[in-house]
């Protein structure tokens, strides 16, 4: 289930494509003596270069708490509330984490724990900062029991250019925390809820790191 490359490999065909653009349109410039062919060729190749980073996959080291919470996506916080309609089915503290085309996409589990839920659901591609993508954009959550019962759930949104939500683990597969489970492809959201008892330890504005940036500790 984790992906353990330096890339992930859902980007392997795209950084394929491109180098292969890339490498065509330069051989073209080269054979033909067209400078005009100079211009896309350097567009491809800053285009593969853009391709190759969106899909970097490095390793991240959680904090040695076992009751941390820990973000599931590299962006900026975007989100810090109560909410009452969340997948818990009850209220929760929602905390959403907005990933802009320049971070990270690969999503890691917040914590240990069992998957006891799915919920996949078709919807928008509105931009992933309106209040309404949670509810209404396309999205898969994931809802999560720890060895003490405590429930907790994570949202991947899709938002104005993702279109792919990838998601690993199926109901049943234990997940440990900070290992990878998923990732969006080209800017998106994920939102966390948590029971209310949880301190928040993250702010508007803060920049997360995924599998290390602390979101909250359980009671």
């Amino acid at each position: 289930m984790d992906n353990n490359g330096i890339i992930a490999r859902e980007g392997y065909p795209f950084i394929a494509y491109s180098v292969g653009l890339t490498a065509l349109l330069t051989l073209s410039a080269w054979k033909l003596h067209a400078a005009v062919l100079a211009v896309p060729a350097s567009i491809s190749f800053l285009l593969t270069i853009f391709v190759i980073s969106f899909f970097r996959n490095p390793e991240r080291t959680p904090p040695g708490d076992a009751t941390a919470v820990v973000a599931p996506a590299d962006g900026t916080v975007i989100v810090v509330e109560r909410a009452s309609e969340t997948p818990l089915g009850c209220e929760a503290l929602k905390i959403s984490i907005f990933m802009s085309v320049f971070n990270v996409h690969v999503n890691r589990a917040p914590l240990d724990g069992t998957v006891i839920g799915i919920d996949y659901q078709p919807g928008r591609f509105l931009d992933a900062r309106d209040g309404r993508a949670s509810s209404e954009n396309e999205r898969n959550g994931v809802v999560l029991e720890t060895a003490a019962g405590v429930r907790i759930a994570f949202v991947q949104i899709a938002g104005l250019i993702a279109r792919r939500i990838i998601c690993y683990p199926g109901v049943g597969d234990v997940l440990q925390r900070g290992t990878r489970y998923g990732l969006i492809r080209f800017g998106s959201r994920v939102d966390v809820y948590l029971p209310v008892d949880v301190e928040p330890l993250v702010k508007l504005g803060d920049t997360t790191t995924a599998g290390e940036t602390v979101l909250g500790r359980l009671a």
